[in-house]
Formats: structure tokens, sequence, C-alpha cells
């Protein structure tokens, strides 16, 4: 019997709900699960390490690591209506964000890309420093002025208003509006040393294993509420109803799309290294 293989994803509601039946071995045929629990930061480094056989990382990460990485096009998260959002403590115009400092979850998230390529659309001058903070301190740091604003994701989206804040602008929004396209947040990658044939296995196992928590979707709650992070059962059911969808069960050509116009976009900015041509190809 072979080693199961290592993977790394977040205790993020919508991957627990996605590898549930994976990591407890109910997909037929599926390889078995090695799991190791890391927020995106940490899983986005440790693809740029060559670390774990399968890896949750943002697609903002891509052009480092897809020489070593296979996208696998099933399990990650893109969507609409769910982008980043920058929060400030008194509501204002982007305007205002001219020469301010703002934290950030992450430099190499696709959050931070989609906040670039909007600041240099919509800010002046652009924002001041930028800091990288955890992101459970990011909100608190701009109630408290530690900052002057602040860049959040995912349940973030539903609790802001508890801090008193005010949402300035959504990333999503933006990108949307410009690109019309879906918003690509996280990418499952897998290494293409494990050869073709086990990483289209690997595809269809993501496939088969949202498909089942979607099919029963009280299978997976356990396993969903262990690693919330004692977050409100509604607010984790509002999590997974946004990043979890059509794209997660397949990119499709929306999804490939959104990818490469989010890629080629922060390339054109010197974000990030260009892609090679066929870098985001499946095999």
């Amino acid at each position: 019997m072979s080693e199961p293989l290592k993977i790394a994803y977040s205790p993020c509601p919508n991957d627990t709900f996605v590898f549930d039946a994976w990591a407890h071995g109910r997909v037929p045929g599926a390889p078995a699960l090695d799991v190791t629990f890391a927020d995106i930061d940490v899983t986005n480094a440790m693809a740029e390490r060559g670390e774990f056989d399968v890896l949750k990382v943002s697609y903002a990460v891509l052009p480092w690591v897809l020489d070593e990485y296979a996208l696998l096009p099933a399990g990650g998260a893109l969507g609409r209506g769910c982008g980043p959002l920058v929060l400030t403590r008194e509501a204002g115009s982007p305007a205002s964000l001219a020469g301010r400092t703002v934290a950030v979850p992450s430099e190499r998230s696709t959050a931070y890309l989609l906040f670039r390529l909007w600041a240099a659309a919509e800010v002046p001058g652009g924002v001041g420093e930028v800091v990288v903070l955890p992101f459970h301190e990011i909100m608190p740091a701009v109630r408290d002025g530690k900052v002057d604003a602040g860049l959040v994701i995912h349940e973030a989206r539903f609790t802001y208003g508890n801090y008193g804040l005010h949402c300035l602008a959504d990333m999503g929004e933006h990108w949307e509006d410009t690109t019309g396209l879906p918003i690509p947040l996280g990418a499952i990658i897998a290494k293409r040393s494990l050869g073709a044939e086990r990483l289209r296995e690997l595809a269809e196992a993501a496939r088969t294993s949202v498909r089942m928590a979607w099919d029963d979707p009280a299978a997976s709650r356990p396993y969903v509420l262990e690693h919330a992070q004692e977050m409100d059962p509604k607010v984790a059911d509002q999590h997974i109803g946004l990043y979890v969808n059509e794209f997660t069960a397949g990119l499709g050509e929306n999804g490939y799309a959104a990818v490469r116009g989010l890629l080629t976009r922060a390339a054109a900015e010197g974000l990030v290294p260009p892609l090679g041509p066929d870098a985001l190809a499946f095999v």
C-alpha cells in the first residue's frame, strides 16, 4: 500500500467542506491523505519551498511555483461577490487612502494582487506603507488606529461591522466590473513529479469530494465546525455558500480565463513574473 499523500490546506470552512469526504476515506479509489492545516500565507511559502505533494495556495503564488507544481482543475475557490474588502474606521473615498498605511494578510496573496490593481486605478499617487499582519489581527489594528486601513478576506465580509468598521471598497466588485470574470482566490496544486495519471486521479478525487459534500452537507458538519476556530455556525454556512460553487467542481473556460487574466494583469504591473504559454495547462 502506498504512503498517504501529504496535503496542506486551511482550516477554513470551505476547505474542510470540500476535502471532508476525501480526507476521511469516503471517496472511492482516491489516494489516502495525510492532512496538515495551515493558513494560506503558510501554504504559499510551503509551495515555494517545494514542500508537500498537494497544497491549497493563493492563485497569486502560481507564477513562482508552476515549474514544480501543476494547477488542478478542481477543489479551489473562485467566485462572484466574494472579493477582499478594504476597511477603514471612517467612511471615505478611495482617494482618502493616498499615502496611508494599509495592513494586508500576505504580499503573495490573490487579495493583495487585486488590491494593488485596484489601488493603481483608484488611489491617486498610490497608498503609503503596506504592512503584513496575521489575518485575525487586521480588523483590531484598524479599529485601534494602528493602521489606516486593512485588507480583509473570508468571513470578515460578514463580521467587520462588529468592529465598527466601514467598507471603503470591494476588490471583487472592481475586478468583476472591469473584467466580467469571477474572482480567482485559492488554487489546488500538486507536484508534477507525481505523474500525469496520478494528477488526473487527484483532480477527480477533489471533484468527487466536493460533489459528495453537496449531496450530503450534514456529513461534513463535524469536520467543518471542529476546525472553524469558534466561528458562528451560520457564518460558516455563509462562508461555504460563498466560496464553494461550480468553479470548485471544475474551473471551466471562465475559471481559466479569470486566472489567466489576473496573472497577466499583475505581470503587466510588475507584481508577478510572467506566465509561460502552457503554464496553466493540465495533463
